[in-house]
């Protein structure tokens, strides 16, 4: 239904609306406000045409002479002329008004609630009839296994979002507008009322409600572990991916990068920083918080335009030409130096295998230990991950050259719209889609990395960092001094709703926007300026931005991290150990020695000592003379930090 107030001006004259109604509710109502209580006009309103258009004439006719009255002409709805209501005082005009305004309104009321309804009950009808599922079936929507697949629409034929180009010709299900289902703090006006696909998640969300439970008590396992996260199925968790530039970024609309063959000398001899991040000068430094609508910042590769050409960190040209194919979300991880060893990923839906980029960094030492796979050299595939060779490294810390694709995964992949970061370490036994979805999408999120699953403080991160030899100690406190010249303080709970200034940045969540580009570029500044340890500058870069920005960090909580990923072991500690359990001769307090020599720079701090006492109490006692790796892996679970 349509309302349309015409007021014509005191000359008079002619006005032309074409205007669309409801449907098969027609023109239900019509009102003509009067403009200029004094004066006194004739007003004629002729309906024509039927159907979703009417055409509506206002002509002025004639004024009515020593009459006191206006003459108020209603048209009709479907198809037919007008007709005359009847003459109205001008003293009573304003209660009719009145009275047919709220008639009116009470028709509008009806009226949107039947559009609803029909709306609603539509969207459940072509629901249903693509998974074939009644709605008492709603409960099996409900999927908190880390493991599990499937659920209630498994297999449903929905367009997926593309990993280079869309299939051309794939019918695609009834356009609904997707802020009806989960509207966005910034979501811009044309995504609000248009969306390219049908959500297929019912209202209320399946996981409405759903709380972490708290854990269970068992004094034999006092360490980290995972805990139960409520996923969708991955064909609702597809259909839940956002539309293009769906999100409109707070402020920053452009971000470039610096480009620039001078800037790979030093200014100065000690001068902070390197040739593959530019040495950018503290002034430089510090404009880079400065948010603007349009940026250019440091973000490594400094040496020429294009990622990965001769700019340090060098990829093949088909390596390249793959990456910038991949057009919707990525899957990336690396191992330099041998160091881990390659973990595929698991319970992989078919349509992610067929639609999402896995990406797998290594060095040519790493490469060499992955020649046994089978069609390796010809395919450089291996499982699910596309293996890209890197050559010429950046830094000769094997730790710093990881930051790379960590951070920078934006630059790799320029026309990716996600990416999920898994250190090589690290196996991941999740669905992408449910990941992103869980973790950005049900919450409108740009970025989302996981709370420490102890420490919450930058101060005490870095008394941990020193007390486990994570990196020298002068540099530790050398970059927590200058943070705290800076402003940088204890967590405390005037931060709140943060709830963690240090992260667990083996896994990082993110949609490739401006502002979490921008994001991405200052952290990997900070390291490339100061330690590797990431988690020493994830705070003040994050709050820096805050104070300049309303743009947030989802920090989730590291046991539901633990739900999708699996914690693996570097592979000098498994091949070391395998030679040790093989051979008899050596006893358990070599084993030990070797395993506490290894989490060294692993460990809690707080737990390792007690741990290697109690080991030294059972060498003392001479129990066995070896040791399994079942026994390494529950010595390590207790202890391994992530």
């Amino acid at each position: 239904m349509v309302i349309v107030w015409a007021a014509m001006s005191d000359r008079g004259g002619v006005l032309l609306r074409h205007l669309h109604s409801g449907g098969r509710h027609g023109l239900l109502a019509f009102l003509l406000q009067f403009l200029g209580s004094c004066s006194s006009k004739l007003y004629s309103i002729h309906g024509s045409g039927s159907g979703n258009k009417q055409t509506w004439v206002v002509k002025e006719k004639e004024n009515l002479r020593g009459s006191g009255k206006h003459l108020l002409v209603v048209g009709g709805g479907g198809g037919g002329g007008g007709g005359v209501v009847g003459g109205i005082s001008s003293r009573h005009a304003g209660l009719w008004a009145a009275f047919l305004l709220a008639i009116l309104s009470l028709l509008v009321i009806f009226n949107n609630a039947s559009l609803i309804s029909d709306h609603l009950h539509t969207q459940v009808v072509v629901y249903r009839q693509q998974h074939r599922v009644s709605s008492s079936s709603s409960s099996s929507l409900l999927d908190g296994n880390a493991g599990g697949g499937g659920g209630l629409a498994r297999g449903a034929s929905s367009s997926s979002p593309p990993r280079r180009v869309k299939p051309e010709g794939v019918s695609s299900p009834p356009k609904l507008p997707k802020s009806l289902f989960h509207p966005g703090r910034f979501r811009s006006k044309k995504d609000a009322s248009s969306s390219s696909s049908v959500s297929l998640v019912p209202i209320p969300h399946p996981c409405k409600g759903f709380k972490i439970p708290p854990p269970p008590t068992d004094k034999k396992r006092t360490g980290p572990r995972p805990c139960p996260v409520c996923y969708i199925p991955e064909a609702m968790a597809m259909s839940e991916m956002p539309e293009e530039n769906r999100y409109v970024s707070p402020v920053l609309k452009q971000l470039s990068y610096v480009s620039d063959l001078g800037a790979i000398q030093p200014p100065f001899q000690g001068a902070a920083g390197s040739a593959f991040g530019g040495y950018p000068s503290l002034k430089e430094r510090e404009e880079s918080f400065n948010i603007g609508d349009s940026m250019r910042v440091h973000c490594g590769f400094v040496k020429g335009s294009t990622p990965g050409v001769g700019t340090g960190f060098d990829i093949d040209e088909d390596d390249r030409a793959e990456m910038y194919a991949c057009q919707g979300v990525v899957v990336a991880s690396a191992i330099f130096g041998n160091y881990d060893q390659l973990q595929q990923p698991k319970n992989v839906s078919q349509e992610a295998k067929k639609s999402v980029c896995f990406f797998m960094f290594v060095d040519e030492e790493t490469e060499s230990s992955l020649e046994e796979n089978e069609n390796f050299l010809s395919t450089k595939q291996v499982g699910l991950w596309r293996i890209v060779v890197v050559h010429n490294l950046p830094y000769t810390d094997a730790r710093r050259n990881g930051k790379v694709p960590k951070l920078l995964l934006h630059r790799l992949f320029p026309n990716a719209r996600f990416s999920l970061w898994v250190d090589g370490k690290l196996e991941l036994v999740v669905d992408p889609y449910k990941i992103l979805e869980r973790f950005l999408w049900r919450t409108n999120e740009t970025f989302a990395i996981s709370e420490h699953y102890k420490r919450f403080d930058v101060f005490q991160e870095a008394e941990a960092n020193k007390v486990a030899a994570k990196y020298d100690n002068a540099s530790i406190d050398a970059q927590i001094e200058f943070y705290r010249n800076e402003g940088l303080t204890p967590y405390s709970t005037a931060k709140l709703p943060i709830t963690s200034d240090v992260p667990e940045g083996c896994v990082i969540v993110r949609e490739h926007t401006p502002i979490a580009n921008l994001f991405s570029c200052l952290w990997f500044n900070e390291v490339d300026r100061f330690t590797p340890r990431d988690q020493l500058s994830f705070g003040i870069v994050r709050d820096k931005l805050a104070q300049k920005v309303p743009w947030q960090i989802n920090m989730f909580k590291d046991c539901e991290r633990r739900n999708f990923v699996v914690q693996g072991y570097h592979k000098d500690l498994l091949e070391h150990t395998a030679t040790l359990t093989t051979n008899s001769e050596h006893s358990e307090s070599s084993v030990d020695d070797a395993i506490a020599a290894d989490l060294k720079s692993e460990v809690k701090p707080e737990v390792l000592p007690r741990k290697v006492e109690s080991n030294t109490r059972h060498k003392k006692e001479g129990e066995g003379k070896g040791i399994s790796l079942r026994k390494i892996r529950m010595l390590s679970r207790t202890t391994y930090q992530s």
